[in-house]
């Protein structure tokens, strides 16, 4: 919203109605401000300020290192450059770690802050598709772009170590990275990932066996043997199969109602063939090392549910697949449904089963036609089982996951086969359902209507029966019963569970179940594997070659695999309603580059090479590694600076400590996917003995959003929240009354505010100042543009307690009697905002800088404050408002940046309280105060007490029945 004050302010009218031609030549002005800003940029860059020096390597400056002490890694996470550029909402987390980077700096610390771009993605590569504009030249002018505005802000980032996934020599190592984990596998008996030369090794050697034996098979099959245990490997899987885009899609990418984020095209669920990671195989360390490290509980807990550790009983449910001879069915035994569930206990409730539509053995169960007693509920009206399941799994593939895990209208189709429950020999009838997904679990369910509401509701829709195996309590109304008790209508010959709660019950019924080999206890996870290729141009290029047999690594000297140019971007021609289209990744066009001839060390050989492109996840799995070493050519990362910036350190973070990033700043949306694979790939590097530290961040904090109002006019399109003018109780655009909301800032909502715009409004030190003083970091808060006057006018009477006006000199005392109470403030004042910088509460810290410029306004005045107040002041204000503090700094006489000036020390004499005011209760109650010199002791603050006017009126010329000081605390008078 436009409001005259802010207007006025920012021209540099203090908005006392001074007329514009009264306006002191040196103010402190927006325009002032902006020349201070531009100056000090332009000196850090020239001067490599804030260029943090390594221990070895290219980019080494040992004397450096030593000189300025304990280092710490700040990190911010990895930005996308988008064609719209920065809003106020985005350097909230780039403000707040640059702040705690420059006190580090005045603190003795050898601080590494850098800035990349993660700058591979489906937006450039869709804008490309509608102008015919490369992706590089749309991405490279949105990241100058984006640098432009990041210097604007002042943010003290090494420029030397910028990159960007896109950078042909950082894809370089991304690909060597994914080499690395093609070329090994997980061995659970060491708990660790290794090469998979050694696991060849073994099977030659015998020390590993196999069925059939290494030595009996032919390239082919000991090809597909090794390739079974790749961390990274090709496979049939569901994926999210976008025909209108022409490509898969991750589920982030997909809306609720299953349709592509990106052009609303439909999404269908189908089975592709696709790379996978081997994420699964670490599921139980990426679980426990999160005790390891220091991260909101939130998050930890976000990153347990994902990957979902459960304890449970895998149980066989024989099938019972007929085949029709006349009148008559007959029915053969053949191999079970295989089921996971942590509720073994319930299995006598069993009553039906589903299978997701996707499940193998689907078409294996239906029979030629419906057996005579199906219920027409089950049918889906088709005439026959094949039909049935066809028609219902077309319709599966159109819902989105979340969709189908809300089944709200309970569908379903009868397979036409049924399965035996193990526990008593029931024929039950197996069901095709979506809201089983065959990422989960077995992709197939044993349905205890009973005991699970979705059950229940699936029950009563097709008429199954409903048996409860677990008692509720005896005023339950409810329907399915989720609760705890004992066990109910659960026994046969063998075995009874009747009584039992629900722990023993489970034990007793998996040691049952064991001993006849129809179940076993064991874990399952909901993590599923890394679904890793994606059908578009703009992504690193797999470093991967196909032959007859299958892929093939390209040796490291054939990297980095370049993408090769392309003329068209566009997808093939699909209807977007056909989900039985295939993929054509637009590599494959140009077959100059697909098809290769290439000697890989058996003598020149043709191979075609992989078409399908990484996702936008594989340059984020491992930036803040090469941020370390961004020149290195040999390594990602030269390892005795990974083992500087990153290694474990015991001493300084416990002996658990798994080393990583000291501090990751970054959104809260990143809490599950970005991170879990991050740690995956850092895992697997570790593993394989290429890094020291064994997770990728020690330290997690998510900063809040900027929120923002958005105003909607009659016909409920958003209008310009800049144009809204506030009328009496209400708002108005163009003398139109509109309607006010609250959320989210974007341009959708049109009520975007640029960093450009306030730093030509009010400086970016305003700016600054104003992010960091809303409220604690970690916290959301609501952007008010007409609230940045407060921090403008803050600066501006800092400016001109400090600076003459009209002159622009410097207007300090060199020597003067200093008060007690200034100083007290100013070491309050500073031991309070260092300990507010350190715990990343810089709106506090603001309100104290606040408090003392106000006390020495007030005391001194302009061009009277002294010298040995004044310039504490500027360094203590320095972090979050370096630029007039450089110069405020400069102007006092200093030749050299503070960048890495001594930050002050409070002296301790001054903290201490010379008086203490004790409030005095009497029976109970607060009546009164009394202040008394600090070192009172007890029978002085009782004296002092009872003397107190107040307290003399209510003793009435009595005396208490008793006094009770508790020192620094109070007095309790009871009468």
């Amino acid at each position: 919203m436009s409001t005259e004050t802010a207007e006025t302010v920012s021209a540099g009218n203090p908005g006392n109605g001074q007329a514009a031609e009264e306006i002191p030549p040196f103010r402190y002005s927006a325009a002032l401000a902006g020349q201070i800003e531009r100056r000090w940029q332009d000196h850090w860059e020239a001067h490599g300020t804030f260029r943090a020096p390594n221990p070895s390597g290219p980019l080494a400056d040992p004397a450096l290192v030593e000189q300025r002490g304990q280092k710490v890694y700040l990190l911010d996470m990895f930005p996308y450059p988008s064609g719209s550029g920065l809003h106020v909402g985005h350097p909230l987390g780039f403000i707040g770690t640059d702040v705690l980077g420059r006190f580090l700096r005045m603190t003795g610390h050898n601080v590494l802050h850098a800035m990349g771009f993660d700058a591979f993605g489906l937006p450039a590569e869709q804008y490309a598709v509608q102008t015919g504009t490369h992706p590089r030249k749309t991405t490279e002018e949105n990241i100058q772009r984006y640098r432009a505005q990041i210097r604007q802000l002042g943010l003290a980032h090494d420029d030397r170590r910028s990159v960007a996934t896109t950078d042909v020599e950082f894809y370089r190592w991304t690909q060597w990275i994914f080499l690395q984990i093609y070329n090994s596998w997980y061995d659970t008996a060491a708990g660790k990932a290794r090469p998979i030369a050694e696991l060849r090794s073994e099977f030659e050697s015998g020390v590993r066996t196999v069925t059939p034996a290494w030595s009996e098979r032919d390239e082919a099959g000991r090809r597909e043997l090794i390739d079974s245990y790749r961390l990274a490997y090709l496979a049939e899987a569901p994926v999210n199969w976008c025909p209108g885009l022409g490509t898969v899609l991750a589920n982030e990418e997909v809306t609720a109602d299953g349709r592509s984020e990106r052009g609303n095209f439909p999404v269908f669920r189908r089975n592709l063939k696709q790379w996978m990671m081997r994420i699964t195989a670490y599921s139980d360390r990426l679980v426990d090392d999160l005790d390891r490290l220091d991260w909101p509980d939130s998050i930890k807990s976000m990153q347990r549910n994902w990957i979902g550790r459960s304890e449970g009983a895998l149980v066989r449910f024989p099938l019972r697949i007929s085949t029709q001879s006349g009148s008559a069915w007959k029915s053969a035994t053949s191999a079970g449904i295989e089921v996971f569930t942590t509720r073994p206990d319930t299995l006598f409730g069993a009553t039906y089963m589903v299978l997701a539509p996707e499940h193998p053995l689907v078409d294996s169960l239906a029979p030629a036609e419906w057996p005579a007693e199906v219920d027409p509920r089950w049918t889906g009206g088709a005439a026959t089982p094949a039909e049935a399941v066809a028609s219902y799994r077309t319709a599966a593939s159109r819902k989105s996951e979340l969709d189908r895990q809300e089944n709200k209208d309970k569908t379903g189709v009868f397979t036409g086969g049924y399965a035996t429950n193990p526990v008593n020999g029931q024929r039950i009838p197996v069901f095709v359902a979506d809201y089983v997904l065959m990422g989960y679990g077995t992709g197939a369910i044993m349905a205890v209507p009973g005991q699970d509401q979705r059950d229940w509701d699936f029950a009563q829709a097709f008429g199954l029966p409903i048996i409860r195996t677990v008692q509720p309590p005896a005023d339950w109304e409810g329907e399915a019963y989720v609760g705890a008790g004992a066990a109910v209508n659960s026994a046969n010959d063998e075995v009874s569970l009747n009584g039992l709660e629900v722990d023993e019950a489970k034990r007793t019924i998996i040691d049952w179940l064991a001993a006849r080999g129809a179940g076993e206890s064991v874990v399952q996870y909901k993590l599923r594997d890394w679904l890793f290729s994606r059908q578009r141009y703009w992504g690193e290029p797999f470093p991967i070659v196909h032959d007859e047999y299958g892929p093939v690594p390209l040796p490291e000297s054939a990297l980095p695999v370049e993408l090769p140019e392309i003329d068209d971007y566009s997808p093939r021609s699909y209807d977007p309603d056909a989900a039985d289209t295939q993929p054509e990744p637009p590599l494959s066009r140009n077959s100059d580059w697909v098809n290769v001839e290439l000697d890989l060390g058996d003598g020149p050989k043709k191979y075609r090479r992989e078409t399908n492109t990484m996702p936008q996840w594989a340059g984020s799995c491992w930036y803040p590694l090469r941020y370390l070493d961004p020149t290195n050519g040999e390594r990602f990362v030269g390892e005795e600076v990974e083992v500087y910036w990153m290694g474990k350190d015991p001493s300084g973070h416990g002996a658990s400590d798994p080393g990583g990033v000291d501090l990751y700043v970054g959104g809260v949306e990143h809490a599950v996917l970005h991170l879990l694979y991050a740690r995956f790939w850092h895992k697997v590097l570790f593993d394989l003995g290429h890094l020291s530290s064994e997770e990728p961040f020690r330290r997690l904090i998510n900063q809040g959003y900027i929120q923002a109002y958005a105003y909607t006019d009659a016909r409920g399109s958003y209008v310009p929240a800049e144009e809204v003018v506030e009328a009496g109780d209400g708002f108005t655009w163009n003398d139109q009354p509109v309607k006010r909301e609250y959320g989210k800032m974007g341009k959708s909502l049109r009520n975007v505010v640029t960093p450009d715009e306030m730093c030509d409004r009010y400086g970016a030190d305003t700016f600054r100042l104003y992010e960091m003083s809303t409220g604690p970091l970690e916290v959301s808060r609501p952007w008010s543009t007409r609230d940045v006057v407060g921090s403008a006018r803050f600066l501006q009477r800092l400016w001109r307690l400090l600076v003459d006006e009209q002159t622009g000199s410097p207007q300090v005392v060199e020597s003067s009697e200093i008060d007690d109470d200034t100083l007290r403030l100013l070491h309050r004042t500073i031991a309070g905002v260092r300990e507010d910088y350190t715990a990343l509460h810089y709106n506090t810290a603001a309100a104290k800088l606040i408090e003392l410029n106000n006390h020495l306004t007030k005391r001194f005045g302009p061009g009277a404050v002294p010298r040995s107040v004044a310039e504490p002041l500027v360094l203590l204000l320095a972090p979050m408002c370096p630029h007039i503090a450089e110069e405020l700094w400069s102007l006092l006489g200093h030749g050299e940046s503070l960048a890495f000036a001594a930050f002050p020390v409070a002296d301790e004499a001054y903290l201490v309280a010379e008086t203490a005011e004790y409030p005095i209760q009497v029976n109970g109650k607060v009546r009164s105060r009394v202040t008394v010199p600090a070192d009172a002791d007890r029978e002085a603050v009782e004296a002092a007490a009872l003397a107190d006017e107040k307290i003399v009126e209510l003793l009435a010329g009595g005396t208490p029945r008793k006094v009770i000081v508790v020192p620094n605390r109070l007095v309790n008078v009871v009468l």
